[in-house]
């Protein structure tokens, strides 16, 4: 198979793995990112097993994109960026892993998104996908915020958005208040008639289905349904106080990254949203500057 680098290039793996999906790059200094790979959700705390099959499955389908053989992912120098892996069981299980690789460096996601966002530099950052997370590294500082999962966590998320709605529906069907939009709305996408119909739908489903009624929400509060407003503004509030919270370490640079970041922004509060800068880079990318990094350590 023909390749697009030198035989004798490092190759790096740069691996962003959250809620709802995982991706990986192969990098080298000399022509940044020369495949891409995408696979299924690669959090731990939704299982050890899946989140490996999920970084092994990207891994295999970068190293196809970028033309280079399977049995090569051996000279991969991995940065792996997991959401999860802030409890410490499961980074020692995922750091533990007999790896295919020739050397792997595990951290956080929210860390690597922070070495992505602000090109190595000290800065902050929010994560608002499927989940929800705040970090800030500034000096020998750092703060983590929020990232406790679904059901415990994760206010202003895709999937707290979701599952904030699906109670509000089920509400408004038990004739508790009207929400008739949002309702009507949610019913739609999930295309039931009544509210055994939306418990069969998402009952025990994960963060990853709640989530996908995010962009409904959003829709449905830019229209001006004041309970989709009501939950919006609340999720909003939450992601304004945690950037608050980040700037006490007075970082220079803050970005928001995520599927719900730019949803989310009209919603923040001025002195927040003010702040907001572009990301440099992606997470997959500030896993691969943090497994260089660590590389140069050893």
């Amino acid at each position: 198979m023909a390749t697009k680098h030198s035989e004798t290039t490092q190759l790096y793996l740069g691996i962003d793995g959250g809620g709802s999906k995982c991706r990986a790059i192969i990098y080298t200094q000399e022509q940044g990112v020369i495949g891409t790979g995408v696979s299924g959700r690669a959090n731990p705390l939704h299982g050890v097993e899946k989140a490996l099959h999920s970084i092994s499955e990207s891994t295999q389908l970068a190293l196809t994109d970028a033309g280079i053989a399977s049995d090569r992912q051996g000279e991969l120098i991995a940065g792996v960026g997991l959401a999860g892996v802030n409890v410490p069981h499961l980074f020692e299980q995922i750091n533990t892993w007999n790896h295919p690789f020739q050397a792997m460096y595990l951290t956080t996601d929210l860390h690597t998104a922070c070495i992505g966002a602000h090109e190595g530099q000290d800065g902050a950052v929010i994560i608002t996908g499927t989940g929800s997370c705040g970090y800030a590294h500034v000096g020998e500082q750092s703060l983590s915020l929020g990232g406790h999962g679904f059901g415990l966590g994760d206010k202003g998320s895709g999937a707290w958005l979701g599952q904030q709605a699906v109670e509000q529906v089920l509400l408004s069907l038990d004739g508790f208040q009207q929400a008739i939009e949002l309702r009507q709305a949610i019913m739609g996408q999930l295309d039931v008639n009544d509210a055994s119909g939306v418990v069969e739908c998402l009952a025990g489903k994960s963060s990853s289905e709640y989530a996908k009624l995010a962009k409904t929400v959003l829709d449905c509060a830019a229209q001006g349904d004041s309970v989709a407003k009501a939950i919006v503004a609340e999720g909003a509030l939450y992601i304004s106080e945690m950037a608050r919270k980040l700037f006490t370490l007075q970082p220079q640079r803050f970005s928001m990254i995520g599927g719900l970041a730019e949803p989310l922004k009209p919603w923040l509060d001025d002195d927040v949203a003010s702040r907001v800068s572009a990301a440099i880079a992606p997470p997959e990318i500030g896993a691969v500057y943090f497994a260089m990094q660590q590389h140069a350590k050893d």
